[in-house]
């Protein structure tokens, strides 16, 4: 081995991959490979980045590595920092350094012994647009620094289901997280942190999260600083705002310019113009310049991080002291623990307010959504004792209702949902967002659930599913819509939501096939208890008109609310487990047109010809073939939205003996009074 300096990485999730780059831009480093607890994924990424995936951390030293680039969860820092360490390593950590002050200051007084080196990823520092707010600082250019604000919104990649990542199953991660980057940005510019006193609340931005907003004031040595983390504010912003006695410097990190506001001896009129003009002038000269650095790889993302790895090494080569030493890493953990444990105390304080019964009639997952709740209301109605499954604690929770908290991707909190529980209701699902999303909250969900009434026996299990699981653009002209129609063919092409619902249907049918006690039923198209009416199959609000696509007399497979918690009901008292698949549609068949006459309004309807659709539908389909995204216009999507179809519900008549109690006339009448 040629080169002085040999790096392992231990961790192989997405942060590693940015100090893979950083460490492959180094003519002076050699790369010796990755080691992760998850084999597979460490195999996987070393692949791509083309290096080599370890079993242990031994292992990688034992190849060669010298210097260990800890990129674990914060919980784990400390300890691979000092087996690292104690193999000789130098050693370059993740953010925090630690999630204790006492484990911080016990990595500096190790590699202190050892005369090894020891640093954190305190990479903002070396953000080049915080660094030029630095320099500017050090040059005087704002007087005295006397307080620092800073804006900050994040959001987490999707969950595809499994085991909770950290940011999840810790309530105080966000702040581990996000807040540190907050706080060493506010040391650095007001000298040593004295206090911190913060709030949190859950507003539901990321309903996975324990709490999605936090505010804290930070008392320094030399001033007053403080932050904003939000998963909630869109758009998502990150700036840094230092004011001082002779000028105020905003910083935008996203878009990557610099606003600067200065004191002057012109009358203070004359200056608010000069600082306007000034303020507004300056990111038109900083984000094309920013742009064209991105577009020649000058500057990069995660260039704060790279740019630390780089002068790590040359420190390392030069035997100077680190980038950020262990002492002031420590500092920041401090005041980062102390909110941290409060919010995670905070969260378990509440959580212990919603004991469980060992036996309970009912569980409801998707508790929150409309006919969750719609179940459960009937449900306590009839004096039932109902569990539910939901992702965040309700502000006022229902007497007679015990409450799970998770998402229906962890195996884990599903189990604890389902033990108990006589007869499970599944009525959750992901309603929103791209593949991984439906992936998570629907397939990988309904699969928990699968798993947890086979282990505790359940008596019943009710899966709602959906009619577009259906062919519809299969049967267009090929009579009446019924359960024994064939199934989506193209899945991918209708949208992750039709994706998700076929792929969980069909888990439940394999399951019922092997002997797990269920019912399937596929509601149409709901409306009321929160569901609107009018939506996109309908008719669409286009500038106070109704946009209809076609000429409007498509039939609709519309169902009251309360009619399809009937049918639930109807098929609990059944007892249907054989895993019977049963449509629940109202009989009559109302269209487009039929539905804007009784609900519309006094609005004008627009008709769009459905060779206009179909034409506008492929057209749509080239720019965003050429980018590798499917068009949510596309024909395909559009044959199956527009299919001339007739419903038919005879079985849930001939084996729930369900008839709508209510009816879609009724229920259009409720929902538009």
């Amino acid at each position: 081995m040629s080169k002085r300096f040999r790096a392992g990485m231990v961790g192989a999730g997405n942060i590693c991959e940015f100090h893979v780059a950083a460490v492959k831009a180094l003519p002076d480093v050699e790369l010796i490979g990755v080691t992760d607890l998850d084999r597979k994924r460490a195999q996987a990424n070393a692949e791509k980045w083309g290096t080599i995936a370890f079993d242990t951390l031994d292992q990688l030293v034992d190849a060669g590595a010298n210097v260990i680039h800890v990129l674990t969860p914060p919980s784990s820092h400390a300890k691979v920092a000092l087996a690292a360490l104690d193999k000789g390593c130098h050693v370059l950590i993740e953010k925090p350094i630690a999630e204790d002050e006492a484990e911080a200051l016990e990595i500096g007084r190790v590699a202190m012994a050892k005369g090894l080196i020891a640093t954190v990823n305190h990479s903002l520092l070396y953000d080049p647009q915080v660094k030029r707010a630095l320099d500017s600082v050090k040059a005087g250019a704002l007087g005295q620094v006397v307080s620092v604000d800073i804006l900050r919104g994040s959001e987490y990649p999707p969950y595809e289901g499994g085991p909770l990542p950290p940011w999840y199953r810790d309530a105080g991660y966000p702040f581990r997280d996000i807040g540190v980057h907050c706080l060493y940005i506010i040391q650095e510019l007001l000298g040593p942190i004295e206090d911190v006193d913060a709030e949190w609340r859950s507003l539901g931005g990321d309903p996975n999260l324990a709490f999605d907003e936090w505010r804290a004031i930070v008392k320094c040595q030399r001033g007053l600083g403080q932050f904003q983390l939000t998963y909630n504010t869109r758009p998502m912003q990150s700036q840094l705002i230092i004011h001082g006695t002779k000028g105020v410097l905003r910083v935008d990190l996203f878009a990557m310019f610099h606003g600067k506001r200065a004191s002057t001896p012109l009358p203070k009129a004359a200056e608010r113009l000069v600082n306007a003009f000034a303020d507004s002038i300056q990111p038109l000269i900083d984000v094309p310049i920013g742009v064209w650095k991105f577009v020649r790889k000058e500057v990069q993302a995660y260039q704060g991080l790279r740019d630390l790895v780089g002068d790590f090494y040359k420190r390392l080569e030069a035997g100077k002291q680190p980038p950020v030493a262990v002492d002031d890493a420590a500092q920041v953990v401090r005041w980062v623990e102390k909110v941290a444990r409060a919010a995670d105390a905070d969260h378990e304080a509440r959580l212990a307010k919603f004991p469980l019964s060992e036996r309970v009639p009912f569980l409801v997952t998707g508790a929150s959504g409309s006919v969750g709740k719609a179940v459960v209301k009937r449900l306590r109605e009839q004096g039932h004792h109902v569990r539910v499954f939901v992702r965040r604690i309700p502000a006022q929770p229902q007497e007679g209702v015990e409450y799970v908290f998770g998402n229906l991707g962890d195996p884990a909190a599903v189990d604890k949902a389902v033990k108990g529980a006589e007869i499970v209701i599944h009525a959750g699902a992901a309603m929103k967002g791209g593949w991984p999303e439906h992936k998570g909250g629907t397939v990988v969900g309904t699969q928990n659930v699968i798993d947890a009434c086979k282990k505790y026996k359940v008596k019943q299990l009710v899966h709602i599913s959906s009619m577009s699981v259906v062919d519809w653009a299969g049967m267009s002209g090929n009579g009446p819509v019924s359960e024994a129609a064939n199934l989506e063919p193209r899945p991918d092409e209708r949208g992750a939501y039709t994706r998700a619902k076929l792929e969980a249907e069909r888990l439940v049918t394999q399951a019922a096939e092997q002997g797990l006690p269920c019912v399937i039923l596929r509601p149409g198209q709901i409306f009321g208890g929160g569901i609107p009416l009018i939506n996109g199959a309908v008719a669409r609000n286009a500038g106070g008109r109704w946009l209809v696509l076609g000429d409007g007399k498509l039939e609709l497979p519309l169902v009251y609310i309360d009619d399809v918690v009937d049918a639930i009901t109807s098929s609990i008292d059944k007892k249907l487990i054989k895993g019977e698949i049963i449509q629940i549609i109202d009989p009559e068949h109302l269209t487009q047109e039929d539905v804007l006459g009784m609900a519309g309004g006094q609005r004008p309807v627009v008709r769009v010809p459905r060779p206009v659709v179909f034409m506008l539908g492929k057209l749509s389909e080239f720019p965003l073939g050429a980018i590798g995204k499917p068009s949510p216009i596309g024909v395909y999507r559009l044959k199956s939205a527009l299919a001339r179809l007739h419903y038919e519900s005879e079985r849930a008549k001939a084996v729930l003996g369900w008839v709508p109690r209510v009816g879609v006339r009724e229920g259009i009448r409720r929902v538009s009074a």
